[in-house]
């Protein structure tokens, strides 16, 4: 069997590149004067083209549709993008470039994917797939025992979702049971 330090050590590298990854789009978003959300919020509409809005952009990158309007709104005074009600709709706004911002987006994200596609052809798409699908894998697992931390609270009697999915070890680690005994 496997000791725990092993295993703590390989999480402890993931973060650890899972933060250096992060950091490369940090860097890179700070050497064109943009906040990481910013960049995303700038990938997503250079992306969505005519079909996308605020809650897209939400669902695709999970950033708070309160940043993102911030956000909107800031590229929407530098004249980078317009913002129109939708018709099917009034609460979502269409959001797209204006001339100036598509050549602006355009420019900083066909330079990203450029790097991005040049790394994923040296990597070789076999060693990307095992990198998906091992994130994949460890993020679904993560989220099935409830991101580490029981949503639903106490839940000594296991029968919430992430405690009936890890079973009773996890229970008891994860959602601090016992067993059913009073506090």
């Amino acid at each position: 069997m496997i000791s725990s330090t092993v295993f703590m050590e390989q999480l402890n590298n993931y973060y650890a590149v899972w933060q250096e990854y992060n950091n490369v789009y940090e860097k890179w978003a700070k050497a064109h004067d943009l906040s990481v959300n910013s960049l995303l919020v700038l990938s997503a509409v250079h992306e969505g083209q005519e079909d996308c809005t605020q809650k897209k952009i939400s669902q695709r990158w999970r950033i708070p549709k309160q940043t993102i309007h911030g956000i909107l709104k800031d590229f929407e005074r530098k004249g980078l993008v317009v913002l129109s009600s939708m018709e099917e709709d009034k609460r979502n706004k269409q959001i797209r470039f204006t001339p100036a911002g598509k050549e602006y987006a355009d420019t900083i994200i066909s330079k990203l994917r450029k790097v991005v596609l040049y790394v994923v052809e040296e990597t070789g798409i076999e060693r990307m797939r095992q990198m998906n699908d091992s994130t994949t894998l460890f993020s679904r697992a993560t989220s099935q025992v409830g991101m580490l931390v029981c949503p639903f609270g106490d839940c000594r009697e296991g029968r919430h979702p992430c405690c009936l999915a890890a079973g009773v070890s996890a229970v008891e680690l994860f959602c601090g049971a016992g067993g059913n005994e009073e506090k």
